[in-house]
């Protein structure tokens, strides 16, 4: 089983046997970052899901271009538009309320 420290990091394989796999992380040591090469057993490692995103994209973009130049038509904007500001709205402000203590009385509470 790899170091705690090795866990959740993304590296690329640079060596299979039979039951491990070789991976190649960066380590931060002191200020530099070195390149490790550790192996891991099979059982310990899953594939990095960090590109599916873009591929799925990059299909559906192919496919959008596919289809306007089948119609004639100007390839689609296909850039990522980043979020823009939220819409403006008027607050309306509530009546305000002025709350003060209430005077505590031990004569009219009884205790004394």
């Amino acid at each position: 089983m790899p170091h705690k420290w090795y866990q959740g990091k993304t590296g690329t394989v640079w060596n299979v046997t039979k039951r491990a796999i070789g991976v190649e992380v960066n380590k931060r040591v002191g200020h530099r970052i070195m390149k490790k090469r550790i192996l891991v057993r099979v059982e310990h490692i899953m594939p990095s899901r960090c590109r599916e995103e873009f591929l799925t994209r990059r299909a559906s973009n192919d496919a959008a271009k596919a289809a306007a130049k089948a119609k004639g038509e100007p390839t689609p904007k296909t850039k990522r538009v980043p979020q823009g500001p939220r819409g403006a709205f008027e607050l309306i402000p509530t009546k305000v309320e002025t709350i003060a203590a209430i005077p505590y009385d031990i004569i009219k509470e009884g205790l004394v």
